[in-house]
């Protein structure tokens, strides 16, 4: 998400400046790439550019063609095929062996629905939503582009579309956010749209760190790099202030029971128990206990910390479930070696992205499969 809102900021500042811009997207991908689809840059008719579609290697052409979309105004879709080492234009031996549609679509000030209008909704309704995405694999015929937002309840912005191909995108919206995963259609309509990437955003992760220390500092800088929206809570006003951390993370001060009083839960709210401070930490693992749309809780310190707080609890007549045990990372982390509080801030942060992401933390090397899923890239067939 951290990509996207950079791109938008600079739209925003294009728009204010009236400098005329190109939005290209990564909209299939058949084989191996650097980005998948979803990969997006704005480039401005001055040549500049803002986020990738790949690792560099086609940046350099992609820009030509931008600018060419904006002469003539028109979306275009480009073709770059990887897997063909003798391209000089793209870059010999890649290595990727894949085949990579890439639209382009000039920016309309003067439209209210232009592209970059459309996902700035995605930023700003802060749930999982769809973002549908016209095109045609014949790049002889008109590519409509992006089309609509939907968070599979609700439309939020569309172009004119025949109400049959809108009930149709607004189903498969629902579907998309139910799996949690993009996915592509081939429709037979005639709208311009042969093909349609349905493109799946979820909505932040937000990350809660319970502490202010040295080490917190850290870790927040870290995930800030990631995109992630961080929260600081502390009950020192000395620890918790925003001299201490910068960016646009959201510092608290409050005592450990009214920590819940200012953090909205979702099921990408993640939480760090890192105060150093057991009762600190126990008071607060209290009021995450039988909260159901908490992905993670991580406890910094060893084993029998953890040990001694699940002793307690006992004590006093809490005993966990399994769904609040499966959720409970202590100690927290990844086993690989980690000893400063920039490794152990690694680790933290590797381990939460495997438990988001549904995925066992392994060496890729071991991996037998492609790195990516190729079967989400292939097209669903859709009458109309």
């Amino acid at each position: 998400m951290r990509e996207l809102e950079t791109i938008l900021s600079s739209y925003s500042d294009l728009k204010s400046k009236d400098i005329k811009c190109v939005l290209a997207t990564v909209v299939h991908v058949e084989g191996s790439s650097y980005r998948r689809a979803g990969a997006r840059m704005l480039v401005d008719e001055y040549g500049n550019i803002t986020g990738a579609i790949s690792g560099g290697c086609l940046e350099g052409d992609a820009l030509k063609k931008a600018l060419f979309a904006l002469e003539k105004q028109e979306n275009k879709l480009i073709t770059y095929d990887t897997s063909d080492e003798d391209d000089a234009v793209i870059g010999a031996q890649l290595g990727c062996n894949g085949v990579i549609q890439v639209l382009f679509e000039p920016v309309d000030y003067g439209n209210n629905n232009n592209v970059c209008e459309l996902l700035k909704m995605v930023v700003d309704i802060e749930v999982p939503s769809v973002t549908s995405i016209g095109f045609n694999l014949d790049n002889t015929q008109k590519q409509l582009g992006t089309v609509l937002v939907s968070n599979g309840q609700e439309v939020f912005a569309q172009k004119n579309l025949g109400k049959a191909t809108l009930k149709v995108l607004h189903e498969k919206s629902r579907e998309v956010i139910e799996n949690e995963r993009s996915s592509f259609l081939e429709m037979d309509a005639n709208e311009g749209m042969s093909h349609i990437f349905m493109d799946f955003h979820p909505s932040s992760v937000q990350l809660v760190l319970v502490g202010a220390g040295n080490d917190a500092q850290i870790l927040a800088q870290q995930a800030e790099l990631l995109g992630w929206k961080v929260i600081v809570t502390d009950g020192r006003p000395t620890h918790a202030n925003k001299s201490r951390f910068v960016g646009s993370c959201q510092v608290i001060v409050t005592k450990p029971e009214a920590t819940l009083e200012s953090v909205r839960l979702d099921e990408r709210t993640c939480f760090v128990l890192m105060s150093h401070n057991y009762n600190y930490d126990l008071s607060v693992l209290k009021l995450l206990l039988g909260k159901p749309e908490l992905s993670y809780i991580g406890i910094l310190g060893p084993l029998k910390k953890y040990q001694r707080m699940l002793d307690e609890l006992a004590d006093e007549g809490l005993e966990l479930s399994e769904n609040d045990l499966s959720k409970i990372h202590a100690p927290i982390g990844l086993e690989m070696g980690a000893e400063t509080p920039a490794e152990i801030g690694l680790s933290i942060l590797a381990e939460i992205q495997s438990v988001l992401t549904h995925k066992t933390p392994m060496p890729l090397k071991q991996k037998k499969a492609p790195i990516h899923d190729h079967h989400n890239s292939q097209f669903q067939k859709i009458a109309i």
